[in-house]
């Protein structure tokens, strides 16, 4: 007679195989940053049942794996911290350790290709950044780090991504994003902080495959999405990437609930044709974004389009109505807008300078979301006054007057009871401009940079763009 002991040894190593080691959800890898200064959850997976500790600087939190693996640990608000740790998360069957990991300050960044455009990446031949290779050689910031959320397409939610933390160094640098990189840089050096990025964003894509299912189902106005997407031909190359909510599932749904201080979202450029849907759909997306991530307050900035000479459409007006589809967002709180419309490429959808666009959203974070006194807005729209035969236009953030870039002001039309534009002359006074049009002598509305390409020079003394504008509703 046989011995059951070598059936028995392997029936229990089986069982033993079964048994799942204690595992940290992908974004927590080893050169992580986590956000100072609020809770911090931590998560994985392990054991149903199961026990798990989660030890970093000092604190040690307790959590028990639900029925379905998952288990989450609520670390509480940590102080900055440019030490690296490690961060440990132990169980049942042993331990798994994430090393140098750094508090600081936490940024998603979000959107399309102006988002994806890199610091020099031969991967991305079309994204060229103005001075690369001395920037990219100068990029000695090992306390700035990416993690670089890999492309996913889902129609379910997914619970993980694929990505690692990489400190910013001349030899990692260029696959960084380049908004997210100069907006780090400016926070950093004025924070001395470590600042994080978290890129998640795919070129070519509209705003709809970012939106939730919950976010689409928000609004009967959004039933159209799904019909519309499915109307789309089978071989149109950005298909599978345009599935409404498509790129939540897949790419941001695996990153809830990660602390982080602020989003910061660039796109716009492929709604561009459908700019009264894109009002409300954008106010869905920041408001259930929020949400999900269980930070309903969180602060969300964006980069307003800049400007650009669409092709068949010479001046025409589509992106100047979705500029203010954009702009219609900043009615919800702790919101900011960083207009770029002067620092556009007409022959160019992804414009060079990302350094500037970097900088003036971190002039919106210095001020909105970390309380620094400055300048972060350039003269906004407040008023039109009919002045004989002429317009008075007023600001708002032009306390310390206004200037005109190298030449007489720009792009100011003026219309009559006929409501039909007609080019106009404007000067400045004091902290207003003075609008005329010989053949407008009873206008009765006033118009700004209202085109996809327009030559836009108005600025305040701290030398940011004055928000395209229009004072029609027509």
């Amino acid at each position: 007679m046989k011995s059951p002991l070598p059936g028995l040894a392997l029936a229990l190593l089986g069982a033993i195989s079964l048994r799942a080691d204690v595992s940290l959800a992908p974004l927590f890898t080893d050169h992580a940053v986590l956000q100072q200064g609020k809770a911090v959850p931590v998560w994985g997976r392990a054991d149903p049942g199961e026990l798990v500790s989660v030890a970093f600087h000092g604190q040690t939190v307790r959590a028990t794996t639900g029925q379905d693996g998952r288990w989450i640990a609520l670390l509480g608000a940590l102080p900055a911290t440019s030490d690296g740790a490690d961060l440990v998360a132990s169980g049942g069957k042993g331990a798994v350790v994430r090393h140098d990991v750094v508090v600081g300050e936490v940024w998603l960044c979000s959107g399309q290709s102006n988002m994806a455009f890199t610091m020099d990446d031969p991967r991305h031949p079309a994204f060229h950044l103005q001075n690369a290779a001395q920037e990219v050689a100068a990029a000695n910031f090992p306390l700035i780090r990416q993690f670089e959320v890999a492309r996913k397409v889902s129609g379910i939610p997914m619970e993980n991504a694929t990505g690692s933390w990489v400190p910013c160094s001349p030899a990692t640098a260029g696959p960084f994003t380049a908004v997210g990189y100069f907006f780090a840089r400016n926070i950093q050096q004025r924070l001395h902080v470590p600042v994080g990025i978290i890129l998640c964003c795919w070129s070519g894509t509209p705003i709809e495959p970012w939106l939730s299912p919950y976010a689409l189902g928000s609004d009967p106005a959004f039933d159209v999405v799904g019909p519309r997407w499915k109307q789309t031909p089978p071989d149109y190359p950005h298909k599978d990437s345009w599935m409404p909510a498509g790129l939540f599932n897949g790419m941001i749904n695996p990153l809830l609930p990660y602390s982080v201080r602020g989003i910061l979202w660039y796109q716009g450029e492929s709604n561009a044709a459908r700019a009264r849907e894109y009002e409300r759909l954008f106010a869905a997306l920041i408001t259930t974004w929020r949400a999900h991530l269980g930070q309903a307050d969180v602060p969300f900035y964006w980069v307003q389009l800049a400007s650009y000479q669409t092709p068949g459409d010479p001046g025409g007006m589509t992106w100047a109505f979705l500029r203010e589809a954009q702009a219609q967002a900043l009615v919800l709180p702790n919101t900011g807008m960083a207009v770029s419309i002067d620092i556009g490429d007409p022959k160019d959808i992804h414009p060079h300078n990302k350094q500037e666009v970097g900088r003036r959203l971190a002039l919106i974070a210095k001020a909105r979301a970390y309380g620094i006194t400055g300048d972060f807005s350039g003269p906004v729209f407040s008023a039109a006054e009919r002045v004989g035969s002429g317009m008075r236009v007023r600001f708002r953030y032009a306390e310390a007057g206004l200037t005109a870039a190298d030449k007489p002001l720009q792009s100011f039309e003026l219309a009559g009871p006929d409501h039909r534009f007609h080019q106009a002359a404007a000067a400045i006074a004091g902290d207003t401009v003075l609008v005329k049009c010989p053949e407008v002598p009873n206008p009765v509305a006033v118009r700004y940079a209202w085109t996809n390409n327009p030559d836009a020079n108005l600025y305040n003394g701290a030398g940011l763009p004055a928000v395209p504008f229009r004072s029609d509703t027509w």
